[in-house]
């Protein structure tokens, strides 16, 4: 896997979100022509992984389609990346510090110890601390 889309309602401030907040770095910010951009973000230790910021809306959509989709980023509905952290009561806690919003607090699931945030434009994500 190499780039991911997520979906977001502000480019720019997806960006401070993603950079600023979640510490990611910024790996591509170019103009794609017809007022469109190219933003990409990952994190610093994983090159080959990103993801693009992308706001709904043509070539991708139509203009109904893309009114629908942001409808739904700005009901807070949409499901987007998972995290791995080495600690999740840590990344919480750091985060939190930096002004993440927090679904949840870290809890215990069968998968590992998980946290759920929203991103400045309402979609979910997940910090996770996988079983060993």
């Amino acid at each position: 896997m190499n780039t991911v889309t997520v979906w977001v309602l502000d480019q720019d401030s997806a960006k401070a979100f993603f950079t600023e907040k979640l510490g990611l770095e910024t790996r591509t910010d170019a103009p794609l022509g017809e007022g469109m951009r190219w933003v990409t973000v990952g994190p610093k230790n994983q090159p080959e992984v990103q993801l693009t910021l992308m706001v709904p809306g043509a070539p991708a959509q139509d203009p109904e389609s893309a009114e629908q989709l942001k409808s739904l980023l700005a009901k807070g509905v949409l499901i987007g990346c998972t995290f791995t952290v080495e600690d999740c009561h840590a990344a919480f806690e750091e985060l939190s510090g930096r002004g993440v919003t927090f679904i949840h607090e870290p809890q215990q699931k069968p998968w590992g110890v998980s946290a759920l945030f929203r991103d400045d434009s309402g979609t979910w994500h997940e910090i996770l601390q996988p079983h060993n």
